[in-house]
């Protein structure tokens, strides 16, 4: 998967001031942020299925592609119909 963004130069030069590699620096908020992220899908993960009585198998990233998550988007779709469903309600 491969993600762009485009910076202005104000903000880039603004990056500069604070990282001494700017495409290093935005590669480690990434892998930092998914390597987080990994670890408490497979701990939720681990959680659930041996509290059902079943085994662990495969890797971290196995754990992480079979783990049955909703998006950060899914979420916040699914939460944001049920608020504006709540306020139809209390509007009739």
């Amino acid at each position: 998967m491969n993600y762009t963004i485009t910076l202005s130069n104000a903000q880039q030069k603004a990056l500069e001031h604070v990282a001494y590699n700017p495409q290093e620096w935005i590669e480690n908020a990434v892998y930092n942020r998914c390597r987080i992220a990994i670890d408490e899908i497979v701990a939720a993960e681990v959680e659930r299925i041996t509290s059902d009585g079943g085994e662990i198998r495969g890797t971290k990233d196995d754990i992480v592609l079979a783990a049955p998550i909703k998006s950060a988007k899914e979420l916040h779709d699914e939460n944001l119909a049920k608020l504006l469903s709540e306020k139809n309600q209390e509007e009739q």
